[in-house]
């Protein structure tokens, strides 16, 4: 039988594979807060659905707690946690943001996350981790309206702390390749139009997602998720990813479209409402549309982001059967 890796790689190669690939991901609250019970919930999603990619999805303060961070879980749909403590509040503090080692107690507790799903789960199973952009961290130490005034008003107290950020990031990025992931998914929550024009992601977006990257260039499954409305697709054209995921039913560009903008594969289809809202037979009919949509090449079927944890059961056993 075809295994999950071969399924992938054969659609990274341009190739029919034997059926479209499925790939679902979502939060596990309040198990997220132990790298134990992250990953014994994050196997057992897998075990349930067994989809051809393991996303490992901690909550996004995990990159940025070990700077004083604080938050707490408030029953988001999203299983997101709400911030309640943030260390940005005036432009000189981003100068005085220090830099962190893999060795910090919550990066350490994720990498223990990943080696004890990467025991048990099948080595032909892929496995990547989340990791959010330097921008999308800014975002979660000073809160987006904090750090979007101090981008236009202090620039470079903005970009100083960027680079600390980014450096972090990149040697926590390379301890994960040491984990046997077999990617990232990177996070950009920042190239939309109401956020930062495209001139402003340039400057404050990609030269510190480029410091982030390098350690993970020579994994072979590498997701970037580009996240909102309206977004800066263009961007693609400035990084190397083999994997593209966005809100393809909720903004430019749809997945007929994307074929033409990016080499790579796609992986999109569902909606996150679908799966809450809608029943069996919508779920399967969305997917069958996106799977005509791409001719069921260089595509793998997901949602524009997480899952939602009120989402079914019953729908999810209807996505991952719509590509068989």
């Amino acid at each position: 039988m075809t295994t999950h890796r071969e399924r992938i790689q054969t659609c990274l190669r341009g190739e029919t594979p034997d059926r479209t690939p499925i790939a679902l991901w979502r939060h596990f609250p309040v198990d997220d807060q132990n790298p134990e019970t992250l990953a014994e919930s994050t196997l057992h999603f897998q075990n349930t659905y067994d989809f051809d990619i393991v996303k490992v999805t901690p909550a996004s303060s995990f990159e940025v707690k070990d700077w004083g961070v604080e938050d707490q879980w408030t029953g988001d749909t999203e299983g997101s946690r709400r911030y309640t403590k943030r260390i940005i509040q005036e432009p000189g503090d981003w100068e005085k943001l220090p830099e962190l080692e893999p060795t910090s107690p919550h990066l350490a507790g994720q990498l223990a996350c990943l080696r004890l799903i990467r025991q048990t789960l099948s080595p032909e199973t892929p496995m990547i981790q989340s990791i959010f952009s330097p921008l999308s961290q800014a975002k979660n130490l000073a809160g987006n309206e904090t750090l979007i005034t101090h981008i236009r008003k202090y620039p470079e107290a903005v970009l100083k702390g960027l680079d600390t950020i980014a450096k972090t990031t990149a040697r926590f990025v390379e301890t994960v390749c040491g984990t046997g992931a077999d990617g990232i998914f990177y996070a950009v929550q920042h190239a939309q139009a109401e956020l930062l024009s495209l001139e402003e992601y340039k400057t404050f977006g990609i030269p510190f997602d480029h410091m982030v990257l390098e350690p993970s260039e020579h994994l072979w499954c590498n997701m970037i998720h580009l996240h909102g409305k309206n977004i800066h697709f263009s961007l693609l054209d400035m990084y190397n990813f083999q994997i593209v995921n966005w809100h393809d039913r909720e903004t430019y560009p749809s997945l007929t479209e994307a074929l033409g903008l990016f080499k790579g594969m796609l992986c999109g289809g569902l909606r996150q409402d679908t799966l809450v809202f809608e029943d069996q037979i919508r779920v399967e009919d969305e997917a069958r549309d996106a799977i005509l949509q791409t001719k069921g090449q260089h595509f793998i079927l997901g949602t524009g982001c997480v899952v939602p944890v009120i989402a079914s059961h019953g729908n999810l056993l209807a996505a991952r059967r719509s590509v068989e």
